[in-house]
């Protein structure tokens, strides 16, 4: 499991549009935490290489940023970015699905496919309208 020091994560705070109260008692409860990805000392170069290719649409320089603004406490937005960026870097990080085999199917396989076609054009022929010879 990846850790990611502290001293590596930026937040910035700012006005949530959502929950949070009338004018005058607004805070800064929205939460944008980044992370530079490029330039991070925790990872190694495979990690490094395979979060820049899995998250590529989501990097702006190398920097991954994630927004939370869902909660009325700012430490609770806290707690939510950081949460999402660990389950966001962990599915990046899993190593690619092996690939699949090629196979055909079997001749019974074959054989009840064939049948079942034979059975609905069959079927389908009872239904048409008989043709006056």
């Amino acid at each position: 499991m990846l850790d990611i020091p502290d001293a590596e994560l930026v937040e910035r705070f700012s006005r949530s549009s959502g929950p949070g109260g009338q004018s005058v008692n607004t805070t800064d409860s929205r939460v944008e935490l980044s992370w530079d990805v490029a330039r991070s000392a925790a990872l190694d170069d495979v990690q490094r290489a395979r979060l820049l290719d899995r998250l590529g649409n989501r990097l702006v320089d190398g920097v991954l940023t994630i927004a939370a603004s869902e909660h009325r406490s700012q430490l609770r937005n806290r707690t939510a970015a950081r949460g999402r960026l660990h389950n966001l870097v962990a599915e990046a990080l899993e190593p690619p699905a092996p690939p699949r085999r090629a196979t055909r199917p079997s001749r019974a396989a074959k054989a009840r496919r064939l049948e079942a076609k034979r059975r609905t054009g069959e079927l389908k022929s009872t239904r048409r309208r008989p043709t006056l010879d």
